[in-house]
């Protein structure tokens, strides 16, 4: 049987974080998701949550049909969410492609917490 996941690239410093190749402060770690603290923090929460597998956008991943991936990538953002923003609440965000502010060519979503988040964001 052929294995249709998509590859872990050398070069993405995301898949690279995820084998452990660069270090970061990791919230949460499972057999497919990684959750690390954002180097530049926009929030006093700040946490990228991502697929160890690659996948270089939310639509690639939501393409591929691998709905339990996916639902899990929601779940991990979401339980943080709820760990770090308590009753104040949470922003989840999931910048796609350059003209949706996505800077690294690797899927993750960006936890945001313990301010209040204007609207709209950018």
């Amino acid at each position: 049987m052929l294995d249709d996941r998509p590859p872990v690239l050398d070069a993405c410093i995301f898949c690279r974080i995820g084998r452990g190749e660069i270090p970061a402060k990791e919230a949460y770690r499972d057999a497919a998701v990684v959750a690390i603290e954002d180097l530049n923090p926009q929030a006093p929460t700040h946490l990228l949550v991502m697929p160890l597998q690659h996948y270089g956008t939310l639509g690639e991943l939501a393409g591929s049909q691998n709905d339990a991936l996916l639902f899990e990538l929601l779940r991990v953002a979401t339980a943080l969410g709820r760990e770090r923003g308590g009753n104040d609440g949470f922003r989840l965000v999931a910048n796609t492609g350059p003209h949706g502010g996505q800077t690294v060519g690797h899927l993750h979503l960006h936890v945001l917490a313990g301010r209040p988040l204007a609207w709209p964001p950018g």
